[in-house]
């Protein structure tokens, strides 16, 4: 069975553009300076990040709501809020592994 982790695909898809490119396999990062912008894999570890910040905030918001000093409004926003991004991260998740797929089905 193929690997279709959300690395592996950024990484086929960074190997992709390269080969595209005509770079060398190591060149990964110095592309994305020279384009001026962060890589893919960098732009998703920041939406991972900011999905699990999210859900942290939401849990705290949720604990001080036991201790009576938050509101159902902030509880009701902030769990909304962790679950919208959730949401993005699974359907971006579910993009970059379609992608990675097409590209294994690519004709070499």
């Amino acid at each position: 069975m193929a690997d279709t982790s959300a690395i592996a695909a950024t990484q086929a898809y960074s190997k992709a553009i390269n080969n595209a490119l005509g770079a060398k396999p190591d060149a990964a990062s110095s592309d994305a300076a020279a384009v001026g912008g962060p890589s893919f894999a960098d732009m998703l570890a920041e939406a991972g990040t900011e999905a699990v910040d999210a859900g942290i905030a939401s849990e705290q918001i949720s604990l001080e709501a036991v201790t009576g000093n938050a509101g159902l409004a902030d509880i009701v926003t902030a769990v909304s809020n962790a679950e919208a991004t959730l949401e993005t991260v699974v359907a971006v998740r579910d993009r970059v592994i379609q992608a990675y797929q097409d590209i294994i089905k690519m004709p070499i």
